[in-house]
């Protein structure tokens, strides 16, 4: 009988910069192994494959980039991915139900709320996290300002503002 023999690896130099991380992301358990550098946009996109999340400016100033941790939004181009062990987080991917399209995500389909689609993914994001927020959208200006941290470089904002309005209208009628 031939038997196999393993040796125990001496830790490298590069060891000390990897950290092991669970989450949950769009209510999938995940385990993640990476660089402690690594930032949450670069373990979405990279290790879990979950491209909707875009990367703009790598600076916190576009919003391209912006997901849910624990319900909260925030930038992740800015936020490490070690952060996020032992936490949840919902990307745009994980925004829509089994059932179908987010409220929001019709809306903006309905109001025409995106050209080139880039910034949409963020846009939405932030926008679903407003309307968790009560009156917050009290005025197309108080949508403005909680909306300020996505920009849009087709200059979709007056079609934005109209789809968030809408759904929270529906949501205040009790239908969305």
């Amino acid at each position: 009988m031939k038997t196999t023999r393993t040796t125990a690896r001496a830790p490298s130099a590069q060891d000390q910069y990897v950290v092991d991380i669970l989450t949950v992301v769009n209510g999938v358990p995940q385990q993640w192994r990476v660089d402690t550098r690594t930032t949450l946009l670069e373990a979405l996109r990279d290790t879990a494959g979950l491209t909707g999340t875009k990367r703009g400016c790598d600076q916190g100033a576009c919003g391209a980039c912006t997901v849910h941790v624990d319900g909260n939004r925030v930038l992740s181009c800015l936020m490490l991915a070690a952060q996020v062990d032992g936490r949840t987080v919902t990307t745009v991917e994980g925004l829509a139900g089994e059932l179908g399209l987010h409220p929001l995500q019709e809306a903006f389909l309905r109001h025409d709320a995106f050209q080139c689609g880039f910034c949409t993914p963020g846009q939405l994001m932030s926008a679903a996290c407003l309307l968790r927020e009560p009156g917050r959208t009290g005025s197309d200006a108080d949508i403005r300002e909680y909306m300020s941290g996505n920009l849009c470089r087709c200059g979709a904002y007056d079609n934005i503002v109209a789809a968030i309005r809408d759904v929270a209208a529906r949501q205040a009628e009790g239908g969305a």
